[in-house]
């Protein structure tokens, strides 16, 4: 039982009243997703705002006799490294400022409180390259002012009323923000990250008041909460493709320097942390122009780069039953990705100390020079655990179900770092995780014909008894005609390639049913390659029935074609066949040169023929 007439609060009775006021967010970020519409309409602050509090936590829940200084050090360091978002990187940054001025005290008193959110609303908008009135800096501003007010006129109030009369006060200054922003006004919102500090301040003060801890939430139905107005994204789109972030950590960083050289990239720059680590949130259409001018200041870390174009096409366009998406282990034109909302997370590739985000910010041409000429050899690594967890959260908070399609599981943790991630999601919608047992243009291929499922109209059962069906129906052949990439990442040894080279044959790999990588066969003497590939790989193909082609490429456009050339001729009945570049799931072990060709069984007709309505 609290003492709701108490002067001062130790860690223990603060943490307790953060973590009720972080589970009232929580319970909130579907609203906070449906009324986001600054300062770019992407329905993502509620998402951004859950899970950058959810990662002070277990900070805060961590047992008793929590020290307020160390516990709040603690907790802003949480979220710095665990900020999503605009929105995300200001909270950081407020509870940097409340960190650094409580220092190594044991309790609050209401002046020392006034002090420490004062510097935190001051830290806040310092991190902003170009702060606005009308949004959360605002109400943070109402928050700290009031405190001061009040211990200033009287010092006698307990802490549970200067807490309250603040909540009064900053639930009038979020009702002020459509008057200080028009994208507010004429959407009909308050501001979306305003409004989520506004539930956390509501639930610190319900809890010093009367000991009321808000609970962990259930998760909402999405029709439970509806936006207020229709607002059109077209309304307030970003200029620039990709919400960008990344951690600095260095000894000394010089935070002015680096501003500097962000605010010429992008916009909705905000640089929280302390000289000792930075994180950057930035809009920029070049994720990796980011990256380089952070190496410059120190260690980088971090890194994650969201579309938020396509965020905003599918949550305020697309009238799909559920969302796809998959990993970039999946090889998909580009037209395709567009044409059907196709998310997709990156995976991760190292060459020596550089890292880069596997199709966003190194393109596959650019993969395939630094393979050539690069002295380090890459290495790919699946998605970090947060990357799927942030995406699941998002399409989950807007759609009623979600469909992931990852690479095969016999050759990369991938699937399971997905299925852990979706079992760790508290939005609304389900999430579904189909291992393909495929890679490259044959996991791409399912993954398409999932979209097309979800553009037509078919529900989410009867996509998955699909998927399922041609899973192991999809084929996948490459043909390797340089040894030296797989025997540099160690996929083959040495001797393989001498006996290779000396016999004149060319290895060929695929992809078993049960989803294995493996060699497959040879082709004897170096004349006629692709077509010869071609060949062997329609004679594997029934006849009996239509079949879609996938043929990838690592920057050898003319041996796709004749490989297509060779297909059609070769193959009753090719419904379609797509060509496109090859990425870096197979190409980091092919090398330029490797020709990858993908086989699906057509889907009947008949499934597309669904009324969408």
């Amino acid at each position: 039982m609290i003492n709701t007439g108490e002067k001062h609060v130790d860690g223990d009775l603060l943490a307790t009243a953060l973590v009720s006021g972080i589970h009232r967010v929580i319970g909130q970020q579907e609203l906070l997703n449906r009324i986001n519409v600054f300062p770019v309409a992407d329905s993502d602050t509620g998402t951004n705002l859950s899970l950058s509090l959810s990662s002070a936590l277990g900070v805060l829940e961590g047992g008793v006799g929590k020290h307020l200084g160390t516990m709040l050090a603690a907790m802003a360091d949480a979220l710095l490294d665990g900020a999503r978002g605009n929105s995300g990187a200001i909270i950081a940054q407020f509870f940097q400022g409340i960190s650094d001025s409580a220092g190594e005290i044991t309790q609050f008193t209401t002046y020392t409180f006034s002090k420490a959110v004062s510097l935190g609303s001051e830290y806040a908008h310092d991190a902003l390259s170009k702060p606005r009135e009308g949004t959360v800096l605002s109400v943070m501003a109402a928050f700290a002012e009031t405190i001061t007010h009040q211990v200033s006129a009287n010092s006698e109030d307990s802490f549970a009323v200067v807490i309250s009369r603040a909540r009064t006060r900053v639930d009038e200054a979020l009702a002020d923000t459509p008057k200080q922003l028009d994208v507010l006004r004429k959407a009909g919102v308050v501001d979306a990250g305003a409004k989520g500090f506004a539930e956390l301040v509501g639930g610190m003060s319900d809890y010093l008041n009367d000991g009321h801890m808000t609970p962990m939430p259930e998760t909402a139905l999405l029709d439970d909460i509806q936006a207020p107005v229709e607002f059109s994204a077209a309304d307030n789109t970003s200029k620039f493709r990709y919400c960008t972030e990344c951690l600095v950590t260095a000894g000394d960083i010089d935070r002015r320097k680096l501003r500097e050289a962000l605010t010429e990239l992008g916009d909705s720059v905000v640089l929280a942390g302390s000289k000792r680590k930075a994180k950057i949130h930035i809009h920029v259409d070049d994720p990796d122009a980011v990256f380089e001018v952070a190496r410059r200041f120190g260690d980088l870390r971090g890194e994650k780069a969201d579309d938020m174009h396509r965020q905003q096409h599918s949550t305020h366009v697309s009238s799909r039953t559920f969302a796809v998406i998959t990993d970039s282990g999946a090889d998909i034109c580009d037209e395709d990705m567009e044409r059907l909302d196709i998310h997709m997370v990156p995976c991760r590739i190292q060459f020596g100390d550089r890292g880069y985000l596997d199709k966003v910010s190194i393109t596959t041409d650019e993969f395939f020079y630094e393979l050539e000429n690069n002295p380090h050899h890459p290495t790919t690594s699946q998605p970090a655990p947060g990357d799927f967890r942030r995406q699941f959260q998002f399409l989950a908070s807007h759609f009623n179900d979600v469909l992931a399609i990852t690479l095969t599981s016999r050759a990369s943790g991938t699937c399971e770092g997905a299925q852990s991630a979706a079992k760790r999601c508290n939005a609304p919608g389900r999430i579904h995780v189909i291992d393909s047992l495929n890679a490259s243009m044959g996991q791409g291929q399912l993954v398409v014909l999932a979209a097309e499922c979800a553009t037509a109209g078919i529900n989410i059962e009867e996509t998955i008894r699909i998927i399922e069906d041609q899973v192991a129906k999809t084929r996948t052949f490459a043909l390797l005609r340089d040894l030296r990439y797989a025997v540099r990442g160690g996929r083959l040894p040495n001797w393989v390639k001498l006996i290779a080279d000396l016999l004149r044959v060319t290895p060929l790999i695929c992809v078993s049913p049960g989803g294995r990588i493996s060699l497959c066969g040879f082709l004897l003497g170096r004349s006629n390659q692709v077509t010869r590939f071609a060949r062997l790989v329609a004679s594997r193909v029934k006849r009996a029935g239509a079949i879609e082609i996938g043929i990838g490429h690592a920057l050898c456009p003319d041996d796709a074609e004749l490989a297509a050339a060779t297909l059609q001729q070769r193959v009753v009945q090719v419904d379609s066949l797509k060509i496109c570049n090859l990425g870096t799931g197979i190409g980091v072990h092919g090398g330029p040169g490797t020709l990858l060709i993908s086989t699906r069984p057509s889907v009947s007709a008949n499934h597309f023929a669904v009324d969408a309505d």
